[in-house]
């Protein structure tokens, strides 16, 4: 009996440190890193009139993966993107004013453009920096845009972002 727990235990033991391993690779694999400072001050990463931490870290969730994925694919390998937000501005407002059943319901009109304020660095593979910026973006014509799926509800924020990696890093893999 206490043979089948050691080997149980060894097993586990190896089987997790497969799972560090691979989850360190993917960590080391990532090209990206985005940062946000103090969001619990940003204008607006609210996901309710009364927002919650889980919430707004959910959206900020979302932002990262959809950052990291997209500059992952544009930077050549070496290459490391550092983003530090430091303001972010969702598109639309809530509006409860209208009633208790539109209190948690964003209204996404021309008047509650998203804004976005960062500094971003890349690096070379010896750690040279490249190219760096602060960008303070506010895309006033946010609503004419053909964002897709229409269905994500950061539709605007991923398109406009979309735009500047293509805009910040683009020709990096021809150089």
């Amino acid at each position: 009996m206490k043979t089948i727990n050691l080997l149980s235990m060894a097993l586990l033991g190896l089987v997790a440190g497969c799972a560090t391993q691979a989850t360190d690779n993917a960590a080391a694999a990532r090209k990206t890193e985005v940062v946000f400072d103090h969001p619990e001050n940003f204008r607006d990463v609210r996901d309710a009139y009364t927002p919650t931490e889980k919430g707004r870290d959910a959206i900020l969730s979302n932002i990262r993966s959809y950052i990291v994925y997209r500059a992952d694919q544009m930077l050549p390998d070496g290459y490391r993107l550092k983003v530090v937000f430091t303001d972010i501005h969702l598109a639309g407002n809530y509006e409860p004013w209208h009633g208790v059943q539109w209190e948690n319901v964003r209204i996404v009109k021309a008047v509650y453009p998203p804004a976005f304020k960062f500094t971003y660095s890349v690096t070379d593979p010896a750690g040279k920096v490249v190219r760096q910026g602060s960008e303070d973006i506010v895309d006033l014509g946010f609503d004419t845009r053909m964002a897709f799926p229409e269905d994500d509800p950061l539709r605007y924020e991923k398109d406009i972002l979309n735009d500047w990696t293509h805009s910040a890093l683009g020709g990096l893999k021809g150089a």
